[in-house]
């Protein structure tokens, strides 16, 4: 046996104790997905039922996501410090710096969201348009963070490059929200009301806005190629 196979050998047990971590890491990262959406989930109910109990519960677990983003920040840095990584296993890495860093920004977003519950009065006047269109926001993102999610886990392409179709809604209810608030009439507590669910509205869109960056990050991990969604796409990419 030559030396280069002899060293092969030796080697073959770290690689894959490097491939089970970066794993784990990937399952981090992905489990941190599903943290966000029970933060969602629990936010829009507490903007819904105008719960400032369940809303401050919300705002003080983004400290998991927070923690979850340490943890896989350093985990990657500290894997990239201790082994030359083949060019695939480093397209992961760097797209797992990238997407848990966009989770870290929708844990955040969902905090935020929960702080303006108690700002917006506990008996709060409510239009009930505005609200219907926050709760569809609050599917339409929900689904979108779950399909980023499955896109990245299953390195499927195009699930990925669907998250721009399902954003498009997101942007236009957004937009909705915002006219209709300008629009709602002269009650100041109404329209002060219906400023806080256009900041609630804006939250929304920023989570949506990851998930696409997200998706991007998994069609690189594929394709070796980075680029924006709305930037052409070659063909059989």
């Amino acid at each position: 046996m030559s030396e280069t196979e002899r060293a092969a050998g030796r080697g073959a047990p770290h690689q894959a104790w490097f491939r089970d971590e970066l794993q784990r890491l990937e399952d981090q990262v992905m489990g941190g997905l599903d943290l966000v959406v029970s933060q969602l989930d629990r936010a829009l109910e507490a903007i819904n039922y105008q719960d400032v109990e369940l809303a401050a519960m919300v705002a003080a677990d983004d400290d998991r996501i927070d923690g979850r983003y340490i943890e896989v920040h350093q985990g990657v840095l500290s894997l990239l410090g201790r082994q030359a990584l083949f060019l695939d296993d480093l397209r992961l890495a760097a797209a797992l710096l990238h997407s848990i860093r966009c989770i870290e920004r929708m844990g955040d977003q969902c905090a935020n969201m929960a702080k303006l519950v108690p700002l917006s009065g506990y008996e709060a006047p409510k239009d009930p348009t505005i609200l219907e269109w926050i709760e569809r926001m609050g599917v339409c993102v929900r689904q979108e963070v779950l399909q980023a999610r499955d896109a990245f886990r299953t390195r499927h392409v195009s699930l990925a490059r669907d998250l721009v179709r399902q954003d498009q809604e997101v942007n236009r209810l957004n937009r909705d929200i915002f006219q209709r608030a300008v629009d709602i009439g002269d009650d100041p507590e109404l329209r002060e009301w219906s400023m806080f669910m256009v900041l609630v509205a804006r939250c929304l869109e920023r989570i949506g806005d990851n998930t696409v960056d997200i998706a991007e990050q998994a069609v690189f991990v594929v394709t070796g190629l980075y680029r924006q969604f709305d930037e052409p796409v070659d063909e059989g990419i």
